[in-house]
């Protein structure tokens, strides 16, 4: 495992999510493509609840007390129960990058992890390792759905106006 290279990753991702969301108004913020879909600030507040409550929480667990039990998590139910898109969305950035600060500088003080250390989740075995490049690939999942969420708001600014000359999407 190479851990310089995810946990550069994950700073990365960081700055990644941040340019996605840069300049997004309140408005277009809120906005969702269909009623069931996320918006952008739902997508930032679930990044947000997932660093502090999800993958450094349960990868800790997996490196150093694999016998005690994860914490329950409800990402989706979070996002109606904790009024994600009633949230502003500085502060919820603000929010996401500092947690992601200490998720990083967690990172920095591991000494030589046991990534093949396995915990016995509801759903099976699953390795440090395994959490670790899952996290990264959580990142890319939102960050993915961040730019499609661009591309919806930009296609319906544009109007009248076809967007294929950019190429099929």
């Amino acid at each position: 495992m190479d851990i310089t290279f995810f946990t550069r990753q994950l700073a990365d991702n960081a700055r990644r999510i941040e340019a996605l969301v840069r300049g997004v108004n309140a408005e277009e913020a809120r906005w969702k493509p269909e009623p069931a879909s996320w918006s952008i600030l739902e997508v930032v507040n679930h990044l947000y609840d997932e660093e502090r409550a999800d993958f450094r929480v349960r990868l800790d667990i997996i490196l150093h007390d694999p016998q005690r039990p994860w914490p329950r998590i409800d990402p989706q139910g979070w996002v109606q129960a904790r009024r994600y898109n009633e949230r502003d969305l500085a502060e919820s950035l603000a929010d996401f990058l500092a947690e992601r600060e200490k998720s990083l500088g967690w990172l920095a003080n591991l000494h030589d992890p046991a990534w093949d250390a396995t915990y016995e989740a509801p759903f099976g075995s699953m390795r440090a390792g395994d959490m670790f490049v899952s996290w990264v690939t959580h990142d890319h999942l939102h960050m993915r759905q961040l730019v499609e969420l661009q591309r919806a708001l930009t296609e319906r600014a544009a109007g009248p106006y076809r967007l294929d000359y950019a190429g099929k999407w």
